[in-house]
C-alpha cells in the first residue's frame, strides 16, 4: 500500500491509520510505503525517489499494490507507482480521496494530461470512491464496471456512544482539518463573530494545521472568543469532540469529509457545507444540518437554530451517532477492503 506518510496532516494518513486500528496487518500481509512528508519542495522530491526505491525493492513478493491518491501533484506522484506495478504484472487498486479532482481535471489538465489521467486510471484492477457522484464522474474516464464506493471509516470501538446534545456545550463550536480558505475558515471565523455579539459564552476551538499565515493572523486577534488547540489526535481529539455541542464543515469542496463522521460518532450536532460528498453522509434536518458555502450569515443562521433548538439538536446528535455507528466503522469497512482483496485476485468484477 502506498500513500502519504502516515505522520503526515491529512485526511488519508488518518484513514490508513485507522486501518491499523482495525487490525488490517494482521489479516493480510501488509507494507505500507510513504511517499510524502510535509517538508520543502526538495524534501518531498527526495522522499518519493527514496519511497519509490523501496517501493521496487519490495514490489516482488506483494501479490497487489493499493494506491491512494487525492489529486495534483499526488496523483502525478502516484502514476510512477501505478505505471510500475503494471509492467510488474502486479494487481492494481486504485482508491480516490481528493476532494477537487474534478476542478483539477477539467480545468488544470490539457488534453494531453486528462489523457495520461484516463490511462494510468486504466491501468487500475479495480477502483474505490468515497460516494455514488464520484463513481459517476469517475465512470466517464474509465470503466465504471470495476469502480465501487468505498466511504472513509473511523474506528467505533472504545468510544462511548452513549452521548446526547444534553451533556455538551452547545456555546462550544469545533473545526478539526486543514486551515485554509477552501475550508470555509473565513466564513466560520465571521459567523462566530456575529454569534458571539450576541452571547459572549460563544467559543470556536479550531484544530489543525495553518495554510495561509493571513488566516493565523484573523484567528489570534479574536483571541476572545476563538481557540487554536493545534494539530490533536487520539485521546486529546476525542476530549474536544465529547466537549463541543457543535461541529462546522463549511468547506468550498469536499471529497468525503471525515470530520462529518467524526463530529457524528461523538453526538456533535453537524453544521456543514451541501458539497461534494458531504451530502452522500448528511441527510439534512434528520443527522446534521447543510448550507451552502460561501455564506456566513447562512452558517451563522445554522449554527445558532442548534444552539437553541434543544429538540432538533438532540435529533441531530442521536441520529447522527446512529448512522455514524452503522455505516462509517473502519472495523466493518476492513472486512470490505478484504473482500474488494480477494475479489482482484479472482479476478471477478
Amino acid at each position: 500500500m502506498i500513500g502519504p506518510d502516515r505522520g503526515v496532516h491529512g485526511g488519508i494518513s488518518a484513514l490508513v491509520n485507522s486501518y491499523y486500528e482495525a487490525g488490517l496487518q494482521k489479516k493480510v500481509d501488509l507494507k505500507y510505503i510513504g511517499t510524502m512528508k510535509e517538508t520543502s519542495k526538495l524534501g518531498k522530491l527526495m522522499i518519493a525517489g527514496l519511497a519509490y526505491f523501496k517501493f521496487v525493492l519490495n514490489l516482488g513478493w506483494c501479490d497487489i499494490v493499493h494506491v491512494n491518491f487525492s489529486s495534483d501533484s499526488s496523483f502525478m506522484r502516484k502514476s510512477l507507482f501505478i505505471r510500475t506495478a503494471r509492467l510488474c504484472g502486479k494487481k492494481i487498486l486504485l482508491h480516490q480521496h481528493g476532494g477537487d479532482f474534478v476542478n483539477y481535471y477539467e480545468k488544470q489538465l490539457s488534453e494531453s494530461g486528462r489523457r495520461y489521467v484516463r490511462k494510468i486510471l486504466d491501468m487500475g484492477d479495480r477502483m474505490l470512491v468515497l460516494t455514488e457522484s464520484w463513481r459517476d464522474f469517475f465512470g466517464g474516464l474509465t470503466d465504471k464496471e470495476k469502480i465501487a464506493v468505498m466511504p472513509n471509516g473511523i474506528v467505533t470501538q472504545g468510544i462511548d456512544t452513549a452521548k446526547v446534545c444534553t451533556e455538551k456545550d452547545m456555546n462550544s463550536i469545533l473545526f478539526l482539518g486543514r486551515i485554509c480558505v477552501d475550508k470555509g475558515i473565513k466564513e466560520l471565523l465571521e459567523a462566530t463573530d456575529a454569534l458571539y455579539k450576541e452571547n459572549n459564552k460563544i467559543r470556536l476551538y479550531i484544530g489543525g494545521i495553518f495554510e495561509d499565515k493571513e488566516l493565523k493572523k484573523e484567528t489570534d486577534r479574536r483571541s476572545d472568543h476563538v481557540r487554536y488547540i493545534g494539530w490533536v489526535s487520539g485521546q486529546e481529539k476525542n476530549r474536544y469532540l465529547d466537549k463541543c455541542g457543535i461541529m462546522a464543515v463549511p468547506s468550498y469542496f469536499e471529497g468525503f469529509g471525515l470530520a462529518v463522521v467524526e463530529g457524528m460518532l461523538h453526538g456533535c450536532c453537524v453544521v456543514a457545507s451541501d458539497v461534494g460528498g458531504i451530502p452522500d453522509i448528511i441527510e439534512n434536518e434528520v443527522d446534521g444540518l447543510m448550507v451552502p458555502p460561501k455564506d456566513p450569515v447562512i452558517l451563522k443562521n445554522a449554527i445558532e437554530r442548534v444552539m437553541k433548538d434543544k429538540e432538533l439538536a438532540d435529533r441531530l446528535s442521536c441520529n447522527g451517532i446512529k448512522k455514524a455507528v452503522k455505516k462509517y466503522s473502519v472495523e466493518k469497512l476492513v472486512n470490505r477492503l478484504l473482500d474488494c482483496y480477494e475479489s482482484i485476485m479472482k479476478n471477478n468484477l
